[in-house]
């Protein structure tokens, strides 16, 4: 059997070498590519989660806020598709200090400020000389339903935020419905519901 010249078989060696590190390099890829769709992953969770967190406190801040002001809850409930994107205009009496309003003033004072909070409008920035709004939710609406004239009983505060991913909606909840903010089938509409009782 013959042997190979050496220049040969250190062609088909490096030519192995070659094939190897070719190999190597996509299999990094690949992970590389991997990992950059885990954070992706990660990051729209993320987002998912603070949105939700901040739909729990602002429900928390207006339910405190009506068992605070029993006399007037029936200025709380809101009416057709609730509040949001600046639907309610701000109220003649600024209600800073307790004394300056009466019941039904501060009620609308509350509504009127819970609104601004789902709407972010505390936090803004300048955009082109324009000012956008950065805090708050994704195109919130927020609803509160109760017993009638403002009697004691179970108010159910519901808010709803445009989501991230579609998902198929089984909430019978109609808040936020209608109002093109959450797609054809209302498909990216994200609900957060929580029911207190409070004594009038």
């Amino acid at each position: 059997m013959p042997i190979k010249p050496t220049s040969t078989l250190s062609r088909t060696i490096s030519g192995f070498g070659m094939i190897e590190v070719l190999v190597a390099l996509m299999l990094i890829s690949v992970g590389f590519l991997n990992m950059a769709g885990l954070q992706t992953a990660a990051k729209k969770a993320g987002y998912d989660s603070l949105q939700r967190t901040s739909a729990v406190i602002l429900a928390r801040d207006i339910s405190e806020k009506m068992r605070a002001n029993p006399v007037s809850l029936n200025r709380y409930i809101t009416a057709g598709n609730g509040v949001g994107g600046g639907t309610l205009s701000e109220p003649a009496q600024g209600c800073t200090l307790a004394e300056q309003c009466n019941p039904n003033q501060l009620a609308d004072y509350d509504l009127w400020l819970w609104e601004q909070a789902l709407d972010g409008a505390t936090e803004s920035r300048s955009i082109d000389g324009n000012d956008t709004n950065t805090g708050g939710l994704v195109a919130p609406t927020g609803c509160i339903t109760g017993p009638g004239g403002g009697a004691a009983g179970v108010y159910t505060i519901t808010i709803v935020w445009r989501g991230l991913n579609e998902l198929t909606n089984v909430s019978q909840d109609a808040c936020g419905t209608g109002l093109n903010r959450y797609g054809a089938n209302e498909e990216y509409r994200r609900i957060l519901s929580i029911s207190a009782y409070i004594a009038a």
